[in-house]
């Protein structure tokens, strides 16, 4: 997201390119996974690549800040909303390459990445296992290196199809490109896209359109019986609820969640905000919490731990908004 507020967003321009598709003062928690946030100034829900691109390019050229929704997980956007354009991506298109060696499927950002783990699961192709219980969309998880059960992105990632803000050849014109896995620079739930958007929010940043994945052949019952362990392990160990995920990176040789238990904060609550008494690094919205609440949380997490054990918590969430 793009926190400077540029230029005025121009709602009549947006109408008159979108019509009807285009929300005015839209609430955004129905659209993230904790069910929490206040109002975008303006949301427009997107079904293809191309109206992605569209919304993007009129954003760029006119400078407006902007957020890039997919399911809304790992993100907390605040109580007084985001400025500007939220663009809720819901571009699906999938195709699968059987045939290939090694077998591929190729997707758009807004695919459910659960959901098409289950899709190759169903077709006798493995690889994706880990990701059956991924609540958040393929574009979310090639910039943030999304992983589980000792598997991630950076694994089975060929390439990703690119959107820059500016080409090299001329200033002001977008360019698509194709990166190999080797140019997302992958670290821990860290890429260069990811390191980009983060380090230099006055600028617009490139963004995922669609995604190439290196499959295994192998036999739905196998592909699924993986996916069936996974989800139970998932169920025994993370809680159910309304939350963002995962909230803190793990430090180096430890666990967030380990950290947080330790410190006696498992099961504390902030108005309707609890830390998950099953597990300490996931935060639940119980029905009506705030994000604010939430905050709360993160910030007494982070003095907590840093104070009995002199570990700095890093949040593997996003935080959004006018805080």
């Amino acid at each position: 997201m793009i926190d400077l507020v540029l230029q005025t967003l121009d709602l009549h321009l947006l109408r008159q390119t979108f019509g009807s598709r285009l929300q005015e003062q839209a609430p955004l928690a129905r659209h993230t996974a904790a069910r929490l946030g206040g109002q975008a100034d303006a949301l427009l829900e997107v079904e293809t690549t191309q109206e992605l691109v569209e919304a993007l390019r009129l954003a760029w050229e006119h400078q407006w800040p902007y957020l890039i929704l997919g399911g809304g997980s790992n993100i907390l956007i605040s109580d007084l909303g985001v400025r500007g354009l939220v663009i809720l991506n819901r571009a699906r298109q999938v195709r699968f390459s059987d045939t290939t060696q090694p077998p591929t499927v190729w997707a758009e950002s807004g695919v459910n990445f659960g959901l098409l783990a289950r899709q190759a699961a169903q077709r006798g192709l493995a690889g994706l296992e880990w990701a059956a219980g991924i609540p958040g969309t393929l574009g979310g998880a090639v910039v943030g290196n999304a992983g589980a059960h000792g598997a991630d992105m950076a694994g089975c990632l060929l390439l990703a199809e690119i959107l820059h803000p500016y080409s090299s050849a001329q200033q002001g014109e977008t360019q698509r490109q194709e990166w190999p896995v080797e140019k997302m620079e992958y670290a821990y739930r860290s890429s260069i896209l990811k390191h980009q958007t983060l380090q230099d929010r006055d600028r617009p940043s490139p963004v995922v359109l669609a995604a190439l994945l290196r499959l295994e052949r192998s036999t739905p019952e196998y592909v699924q019986a993986r996916i069936d362990e996974f989800v139970a392990y998932r169920k025994q160990t993370q809680p159910p609820g309304a939350s963002m995920g995962s909230m803190f990176k793990n430090p180096p040789g430890d666990y967030a969640g380990r950290l947080i238990e330790a410190a006696g904060l498992k099961g504390v609550r902030v108005g309707d905000a609890q830390i998950s008494p099953l597990h300490g690094n996931f935060f639940i919205n119980l029905g009506n919490a705030r994000s604010s609440d939430i905050r709360a949380l993160i910030e007494m997490a982070q003095e907590k731990v840093m104070q009995i054990f002199g570990v700095e918590l890093e949040l593997e969430i996003e935080l959004v908004g006018a805080w």
